[in-house]
């Protein structure tokens, strides 16, 4: 099955600086719960994200999906996509190394 990659970043860049909002704190929490869901489904490969607090940080999702629109209706099922409090750009990815 083809994989994927997308790249999340904050769509306010200083909220790990300046703390989230209760709103954001909840959409988060709901985005790392959809994650584990699709963990649980064995779509994911791969979910991390940086330990810088400046805008340059980002996460990582590496995932299994049929095709492109299906990456795409997966990466933007995702509650901090739909809700705004990410962004997120999909690329087409392939595993070359994995670790256990």
């Amino acid at each position: 099955m083809p994989e994927f990659l997308y790249k999340l970043q904050l769509a306010r860049g200083d909220m790990l600086r300046t703390g989230p909002t209760d709103s954001e704190q909840a959409v988060v929490a709901e985005h790392f719960a959809y994650l584990q869901d699709l963990n649980a489904q064995g779509v994911i490969i791969l979910v991390g994200r940086t330990l810088n607090t400046d805008e340059s940080t980002m996460g990582l999702t590496v995932f299994r999906a049929e095709s492109e629109d299906a990456a795409r209706q997966i990466m933007n099922g995702d509650p901090a996509i739909k809700k705004g409090v990410m962004t997120a750009t999909l690329y087409p990815f392939r595993v070359v190394l994995q670790g256990k």
